[in-house]
């Protein structure tokens, strides 16, 4: 790998553990999906994602995200972590298929928003998934740039946006499943990702 210079970040399974009932209420709502207890808030926010793709009014659902945003519990070690990073010069941006107002109650619960130079979702990116990443890529190099992710399908869409994931290996079980996959490295919690960056940079 390239040096790391910048961190592309999804809160949601990596900044903080969201709860999985708002998201579950979102696909029932908009598409009559029955609510199953979901095994991660992650798996269900990324499967309301792939229904979303066939979605055309998604307001409906921003007081959903809003309840996800504000009953987040936010991982004790994201606000040590974010400020080391920005303390080795490394560009730290929001890229996410929340909406804006999700992130920013997020952003103001956490007390985060001072570290990250930009905030992209779907409503200032136009879109989902790939969409906010693509976007945040148009402002930092990818070859210098991972996308911090817990998911199959955040893998998927770090390698169609062209970016190189980094796995953030909050279940065991699911972590080994995922490894397989290709990721560019793998922590179990944000404290590694500034040794993470020291060991790229060595190795480069």
């Amino acid at each position: 790998m390239q040096p790391i210079r910048a961190i592309l970040f999804d809160p949601v399974g990596c900044l903080a553990e969201f709860p999985a009932d708002p998201f579950l209420e979102m696909a029932a709502r908009l598409f009559a999906r029955k609510k199953k207890p979901a095994r991660s808030a992650s798996r269900a926010y990324w499967h309301l994602l792939n229904l979303m793709e066939a979605a055309d009014d998604l307001e409906s659902i921003e007081s959903l995200e809003l309840e996800a945003a504000t009953a987040a519990t936010v991982y004790e070690d994201v606000i040590p972590a974010l400020a080391e990073l920005r303390s080795m010069n490394v560009n730290l941006l929001i890229a996410t298929s929340l909406s804006h107002p999700a992130v920013a109650r997020f952003l103001e619960k956490a007390g985060a928003a001072r570290f990250f130079s930009a905030v992209w979702t779907r409503t200032n990116s136009g879109g989902i998934k790939t969409v906010p990443v693509a976007a945040a890529l148009r402002t930092v190099d990818p070859r210098h740039a991972i996308y911090l992710t817990d998911t199959a399908e955040g893998l998927a869409t770090a390698f169609t946006a062209g970016i190189s994931p980094v796995l953030m290996m909050n279940d065991p079980d699911e972590a080994k499943r995922l490894a397989v996959k290709g990721p560019a490295g793998g922590i179990v919690s944000l404290h590694e990702l500034p040794d993470f960056i020291r060991l790229v940079a060595a190795r480069a």
